[in-house]
């Protein structure tokens, strides 16, 4: 057995060897029961953990039945035969009666993993994946239901899917199909989630888990900004860089379910998957459902140890844009400089000031299209609004192209304004429960991207704009839940599901015909920031509220999954937009420079000092992107709910440090300032203990010092005050 990378069935045992974990699960007879998710066994661990001696059932005995289905930790859990914790799947057989009950059939061991047809899904190099297949039946509905299992060499990660298949003659229906379950000891494990709302997205949430059930999901349509398709379960000591975590992150980008129960027997069994609300797919004879990704990062370095599994996860098997590790050009969006009250002049203007400042990208907002002046109209009429763009897109494009800079346009494909051409002419294109008239939302509607005939309109519609010129970006934005769920031609329980799957292809269509497109998803702000959209974009708009104070935890709540490279960042204008706080405009370039970075104002209207340290931000961002993009993240302190202690002082740091440790970048914000308050202490992470490092201004450190006595950092005044410290290691 290769001890760092295997998959290997003994002895009725399957086992998973990663680098610092071990996965195992055993038959139980024909059941398959989950044993052991932790730091690395040397050996194969036996059956103790499966308890099968407790279960009369499993002497021969089937008078009790029930105990059995109802305490054994089965690897995959099924419902209405006796197991009454959170079940992963629910069927119904043609008569309507719910039960199922999965037992081992067979297994394959091989190189590399399958794609998942019209899925997000990892992927890589097949000598360096490996992948497990248990195929497992119930034989009294036909039903087969295949549980993949794929590891990647140097990741302590295990990436789980389901696919069902109808081999019987009758039709079922599936009411619930999640991608991974698993059963650990309680053992005073708590559970991490992130939870918020428009403008303060991604919240860290961390609680005990009491007997009962814990449910975290959205019902929106969306993976929303309420909730998200993360759930993690960390030991009660855990912290940044202490204790056993394991996160569990789904590869879905609509309505999603995540779910722990604190059983009677003191175990947890906990579930991640497609919500079950509303969801009923019925599956015909010789038909099959497949399941989308979760993935699962282990770590006994805690949540800093997981951030970065989920980190180099994502950069090497999941995002596939070829601008993953290319700098991103420096973008100025019009959009809090205008909003709807824009014409070309206008925007050339910006253009040219922006490109005296280096800026590299003008994005042209909502605004463009249709005869939309306000947010009440043109949806999905994608046509350029000459009164506007005199002209048409071709002659904005080549304006700012000869000023040196990419044009980029935003979008709404999926929405339909009542006032829209697309609408008069096809009100059935949208959805509905036929009979009932439809809610509007932000006044639009969803489009019923269910249809091939929709999809094929929003292809179209987008792709011919950007034919028409030379646009370099695209902004892909969705600002309503999915409400009033119904349509002409697909059946109520399936159309959730099937939306989501025709948002990927819309997406998928768009990127085969512009390959170089970067694409930047958004959903009033990070309402659909999740792993599966990543898989098609690169990065995605965190947040509408820019205020550096209030970034920080947003921003810290989603690196807490996601490297800082997907994270939209901007500099935007004070007082701020959304919260009215001012803050300096270094504070603001620092925060914004820990994500893609950009501009998010009227820069025509800046002072000459502001402009200089516009000038002073991007020659920040060309230093140091590289090392923000490709490198290591490290928090060391935040006023978040994830970690204990801590000195109680109002501020922020975290580091970013490059693959090989030679370079580290600090970043520190003094988010309140303090009367008789002496410099702060920070303990640095990720360091060379040997080695020594410099900053610019010739001060000198070892490794071990920073990391273990500490860096005193610089006495700041005011409130959200903040410094960079870069740091180079001495040869």
């Amino acid at each position: 057995m290769n001890k760092d990378f295997d998959i290997l069935y003994q002895k009725d045992t399957f086992v998973l060897q990663m680098e610092n974990s071990t996965y195992a699960m055993g038959l139980a007879g024909d059941y398959l029961g989950h044993i052991y998710y932790g730091k690395k066994l040397p050996q194969v661990p036996g059956h103790s953990l499966l308890r099968k001696a407790e279960y009369s059932y499993m002497e021969g005995k089937p008078g009790d039945k029930c105990t059995f289905m109802d305490g054994f930790p089965f690897e995959y859990s099924f419902g209405g035969t006796g197991d009454f914790r959170p079940n992963s799947l629910e069927v119904k057989n043609a008569e309507g009666f719910l039960g199922c009950e999965l037992t081992y059939r067979n297994h394959r061991i091989t190189e590399g993993k399958s794609p998942l047809p019209g899925l997000p899904a990892t992927f890589g190099n097949p000598e360096d994946i490996k992948t497990l297949e248990i195929e497992l039946e119930d034989k009294s509905l036909s039903l087969a239901v295949t549980l993949s299992y794929s590891i990647f060499r140097g990741l302590d990660t295990v990436v789980r899917s389901v696919r069902i298949e109808n081999r019987g003659n009758a039709e079922v229906s599936l009411e619930k199909v999640l991608s991974a379950c698993i059963e650990l000891p309680w053992e005073n494990r708590e559970i991490v989630s992130l939870h918020g709302s428009w403008a303060r997205e991604h919240v860290v949430d961390r609680r005990p888990i009491g007997h009962g059930r814990i449910e975290v999901g959205s019902k929106r349509g969306i993976s929303s900004h309420q909730e998200h398709p993360f759930l993690a379960v960390c030991s009660e000591d855990a912290g940044e860089d202490r204790g056993e975590v394991l996160g569990l992150s789904f590869v879905y980008s609509g309505s999603f379910i995540a779910e722990v129960e604190r059983t009677q027997h003191d175990m947890l069994r906990i579930g991640m998957g497609i919500s079950d609300y509303n969801f009923s797919w019925r599956l015909q004879p010789g038909e099959s459902f497949q399941a989308p990704e979760v993935l699962l990062a282990w770590s006994g370095d805690g949540f800093g140890g997981m951030s970065r599994t989920f980190h180099r996860l994502f950069r090497e098997h999941l995002i596939r844009s070829p601008w993953l590790h290319k700098k991103r050009p420096i973008l100025i969006n019009n959009w809090e400089a205008t909003y709807f009250d824009f014409n070309l002049e206008k925007l050339l203007t910006i253009a040219r000031v922006a490109k005296s400042a280096g800026i590299e990208m003008l994005v042209m907002d909502d605004g463009w299209f249709g005869h939309r002046s306000s947010d009440n109209s043109s949806l999905g009429d994608w046509v350029v609004n000459e009164e506007k763009l005199p002209g048409g897109m071709k002659v904005l494009a080549d304006a700012v192209n000869a000023l040196g800079m990419k044009l980029g346009v935003w979008f709404e494909p999926e929405m339909v304004s009542p006032d829209s051409d697309l609408y008069r002419a096809h009100p059935d294109w949208a959805l509905a429960i036929p009979g009932r008239p439809a809610s509007e939302c932000r006044s639009q509607f969803v489009l019923d991207l269910t249809r091939p005939e929709v999809r094929d309109y929003v292809v179209e519609s987008v792709a011919k704009v950007l034919r028409s010129a030379n646009i370099e970006y695209v902004k892909w934005d969705m600002n309503r839940p999915l409400t009033d769920i119904g349509s002409l031609s697909t059946a109520g329980g399936e159309i959730l599901h099937r939306y989501m799957l025709g948002v990927y292809e819309l997406q998928e269509r768009l990127l085969r015909e512009f390959p170089d497109l970067l694409l930047e998803n958004c959903s009033s702000g990070g309402a659909r920031f999740d792993p599966g959209m990543l898989y098609y974009s690169p990065q995605i708009w965190c947040s509408d509220d820019t205020d550096a104070i209030e970034r920080l935890a947003i921003q810290e709540g989603t690196t807490l999954i996601y490297p800082p490279s997907c994270v939209g960042a901007h500099v935007s204008i004070c007082p701020n937009h959304v919260v009215g706080r001012t803050t300096s405009f270094a504070t603001r370039g620092i925060v914004a420079l820990s994500g893609t970075f950009g501009y998010e104002l009227d820069i025509t209207k800046l002072s000459e000092e502001e402009m200089a340290e516009v000038r002073e931000q991007v020659k920040m961002y060309h230093l140091y992107n590289d090392l923000i993009r490709e490198g290591d993240l490290y928090r060391l302190k935040s006023e978040s709910s994830l970690g204990k202690g801590g000195n109680g002082r109002p501020s922020c740091a975290w580091m970013n440090v490059s693959p090989d440790r030679k370079e580290a970048l600090l970043s520190y914000v003094q988010v309140r300032g303090g009367a008789n308050l002496r410099s702060e202490v920070l303990y640095l992470r990720g360091l060379r203990e040997d080695a020594l490092y410099e900053l610019p201004d010739g001060r000198t450190f070892t490794g071990a010092e920073l990391m273990y006595a500490g860096f005193v950092a610089d006495r700041i005044w005011g409130d959200g005050a903040s410094m960079l410290y870069h740091f180079r290691c001495v040869e």
